[in-house]
């Protein structure tokens, strides 16, 4: 059916390229491209099937990538590389007429800062080219948007209050390891958390409001607020809403090493000086922590990820919440890779496939919540990610 390039090669990306490879009447041509071609390679061979093409690409040279597009031809390209790569990756597809789609919103390289509105801006572009960009399909962003229109179109007049919960229950049984590109994990947790409240977005100090939220097979947890990206998308698109929060657990152990990163100055993005040479402390620790994509083989545990929301239907108010729990050994014996990863990897895949079966696919540029979220649901149970809904439970959500 379509011919699909996807650009990255580290954990989500390995989890991409598995589940791309298991529906092959839909991604008929497959290629992954990396800036460190062996990588793609060695995915290729754990996957086992030669037909799926590798090719080496620097993410940040729209030049590049644009050769690359004109070569493969793709009908959609999976970004699954760096946000900070996200609006060269646009640059390219426009110049070469591709559709686009990626799991995490464009951040610049030198702030700890990301909002959509850079990428919003090809908006216009994107529809006069009359191609299709979906942004934000991972998990979360992603899945919670999806499932946050799919309770609009099905279960409520109005939305009024969400809260997106997000657990990792799982051990990974090492001192500290970050779950994705510690240079971008990190970042999202130490800067401010933020809120939308009766129109308008509340700052908090880093880590600053939590309590214990129970979560399905797994119990109470710390949950700390924190912002992120799609609370600033589903509050534009369903503006009924009065307050949007997002929660993530953090183990007390985790956040001892957080702590001691950021005061002795490893979290720093700006550059210094070491035997006259230029490093970045961020980037250092980078090299130095476990490798993400490694984590996988000793995980245990699982992770819980939903929406808990409450609104009117039909004057009445109800609350819902729905959920995925995803299992790190059950995803590591089907791609190699740990649950975080593959919470990310097949949501995209399956956003690629909505487009490719033109079920996701109108010129713009778009956010997941914007289109019918009935058959991403319906994959969501057929791919590995089932979810589960509770109707008027007790969501432990102060008023």
């Amino acid at each position: 059916m379509g011919k699909v390039l996807i650009i990255g090669a580290g954990g989500v990306g390995t989890v991409v390229a598995h589940k791309v490879a298991q529906n092959p009447e839909v991604f008929t041509d497959v290629m992954i491209a990396s800036r460190t071609r062996s990588k793609c390679d060695a995915i290729v061979k754990a996957i086992g099937n030669p037909a799926i093409q590798t090719a080496q690409v620097d993410a940040d040279n729209v030049d590049e990538l644009t050769a690359l597009f004109d070569s493969f031809k793709p009908d959609i390209v999976i970004n699954v590389a760096l946000p900070y790569q996200d609006l060269t990756i646009m640059e390219a597809c426009l110049k070469s007429g591709v559709n686009y789609l990626d799991t995490a919103n464009y951040e610049p390289k030198d702030v700890a800062h990301f909002e959509y509105s850079w990428q919003w801006a090809y908006k216009q572009r994107f529809e006069e080219a009359g191609l299709t960009a979906i942004l934000g399909c991972g998990f979360d962003p992603g899945v919670s948007g999806i499932f946050t229109a799919y309770a609009a179109k099905h279960y409520f007049d109005e939305i009024e209050y969400l809260d997106i919960v997000d657990c990792n229950a799982g051990n990974h049984h090492k001192a500290f390891a970050t779950n994705f590109n510690p240079e971008i994990n990190i970042r999202e947790i130490t800067q401010n958390g933020r809120y939308y409240q009766d129109g308008k977005w509340v700052t908090t100090a880093p880590l600053e409001i939590h309590k214990d939220l129970t979560y399905p097979n797994i119990g109470a947890r710390d949950s700390y607020l924190l912002y992120h990206e799609e609370l600033e998308s589903l509050v534009k698109n369903f503006p009924t809403i009065k307050r949007a929060r997002f929660w993530m657990t953090f183990g007390q152990e985790y956040l001892t090493h957080l702590r001691v990163i950021q005061n002795i100055g490893m979290a720093r993005i700006e550059d210094v000086e070491y035997n006259g040479m230029k490093i970045v402390p961020m980037q250092f620790l980078k090299a130095v922590l476990p490798n993400p994509q490694d984590l996988g083989e000793n995980y245990e545990g699982e992770t819980s990820i939903g929406c808990r929301i409450r609104g009117m239907k039909e004057g009445k108010e109800h609350t819902y919440y729905i959920y995925n729990n995803c299992n790190h050994q059950a995803a590591y014996k089907e791609t190699g890779m740990q649950a975080v990863s593959y919470t990310t990897g097949v949501p995209a895949m399956i956003g690629a496939m909505m487009f490719l079966q033109g079920k996701w696919k109108k010129a713009g540029v778009w956010n997941v919540e914007e289109f019918n979220p009935d058959p991403f649901m319906e994959q969501l149970n057929k791919q590995g990610l089932p979810w589960h809904e509770v109707m008027d439970g007790d969501l432990e959500l102060n008023p």
